[in-house]
């Protein structure tokens, strides 16, 4: 079970068709052994699909060559010679997609699911919260009507990003607007659906305050990364003065980070995301910072489908599981095709027991949609649902993935 490749390998959505929500690249990474079996791995995009994609051929150094047997080893040499790796998204996410791969072999090998790995599964399904759901919502109505649909196709937990296109500080009009789409929202589903509002990270302390405040009214179930992540000493603070748990964790890379906010007191739910922090191998540390501390898992999980099989083998051992993200009801086609082995059904996510990751890739499916694009720049950052900052015109074509137009002007 000698490791013969390591290949990066980007997909990316067909021209013409829109890729709301994220994202409209997705890194995978397919490990072959000397017999020719292959494990699948997922890398993270949002505006680095290029660098990711060239680490990866940096961490695919370390194992080509090796014994499948040794690919924990490998990821350890890889911590001696990458010197920046802990502060390095682009780092950690290449290692994170090899190891999530490895896994997958060895679990096929086995004829186990990666869950058996991990010391076995405590749970068989697991419930989502959907997200992506509110593309083309700026109004209050709109929001409230999509809201419903989702919770007529089954979903009891709903996570939307309410503040449209403010960033770093909030007006009174624009936390208005953002109070008024959350109440249409609780009006439209009441108050047996979860509501989780998404800050994105965006916010200086006062204006990240002024919101919480505002939209404690709505006992929302968590309110996610309320501040500029440079500024995270100041999420004590927040905790304080708001009501509502604080989420976050797709932004950490280590076991380390973790443990640092929830001994800090600046979080409540832990968000890793299985694709940057590390794939399985970090992640049972990190599992077990936050068993240590009696703290909720709600893994991160907002771009492609490998990425949602590793992360469903990841719950099922998970002491502390709280709730999984689902982007499957708004994904684009091209996206849908990629795998096939798991589902989601009335809001939960049975988890896969087959070997490995429990997951057959359509290999023809990443060879018609295979690309060397970057992502697309404006009207709308990358990590914004589309039509939420700019209204977009329904007889518009999308955006050409031009990666050298310029960003867009801020007022």
């Amino acid at each position: 079970m000698k490791i013969r490749s390591v290949e990066p390998i980007e997909v990316a959505a067909p021209a013409g068709e829109s890729s709301s929500p994220w994202s409209s690249t997705v890194i995978l990474v397919r490990v072959t052994t000397a017999s020719g079996a292959v494990g699948w791995g997922e890398a993270p995009t949002t505006l680095m699909t290029a660098p990711v994609r060239e680490s990866v051929r940096e961490v695919a150094r370390f194992y080509e060559g090796r014994e499948l047997e040794e690919h924990v080893a490998a990821l350890r040499d890889f911590e001696v010679y990458s010197f920046y790796r802990s502060r390095s998204m682009e780092a950690t996410s290449a290692l994170s997609a090899v190891d999530i791969a490895c896994h997958d072999l060895v679990g096929r090998a086995a004829g186990v699911p990666v869950s058996t790995l991990l010391g076995g599964a405590i749970r068989t399904r697991v419930r989502a919260y959907s997200n992506g759901w509110y593309s083309d919502c700026i109004e209050p109505g709109e929001f409230a009507d999509k809201a419903r649909a989702m919770v007529r196709s089954g979903f009891r937990a709903l996570k939307f990003d309410p503040f449209g296109d403010a960033y770093r500080t909030l007006s009174p009009e624009g936390l208005d607007r953002a109070v008024a789409r959350v109440a249409a929202v609780r009006e439209a589903v009441g108050h047996g659906v979860d509501l989780l509002l998404e800050y994105h990270g965006r916010f200086l302390p006062e204006a990240a305050v002024r919101a919480g405040r505002a939209l404690d009214a709505f006992r929302p179930r968590f309110m996610e990364e309320p501040v500029l992540p440079e500024l995270c000493d100041a999420l004590r603070g927040f905790r304080r003065a708001v009501a509502t748990p604080v989420a976050l964790g797709e932004r950490l890379l280590t076991a380390a980070d973790f443990e640092s906010f929830l001994r800090r007191g600046l979080v409540d739910i832990l968000q890793p995301d299985i694709t940057n922090s590390g794939g399985f191998t970090y992640g049972r540390e990190i599992a077990g910072v936050a068993a240590a501390h009696g703290a909720p898992l709600a893994y991160h999980n907002a771009f492609g489908p490998v990425q949602t099989a590793a992360t469903l083998q990841m719950d099922a051992v998970l002491p502390t599981f709280f709730l999984q993200e689902s982007f499957e009801a708004s994904w684009p086609e091209w996206k849908r095709s990629l795998v096939r082995g798991y589902a989601i059904e009335s809001g939960e996510f049975a988890i896969p027991t087959k070997p490995g990751l429990g997951i057959e890739v359509d290999e023809r499916a990443v060879e018609r949609y295979r690309s060397d694009v970057m992502e697309p720049i404006g009207p709308e950052p990358p990590w914004v649902i589309a039509g939420t900052w700019v209204r977009r015109p329904k007889d518009a074509p999308p955006a050409p993935p031009a990666s050298r137009r310029p960003p867009p002007r801020r007022p």
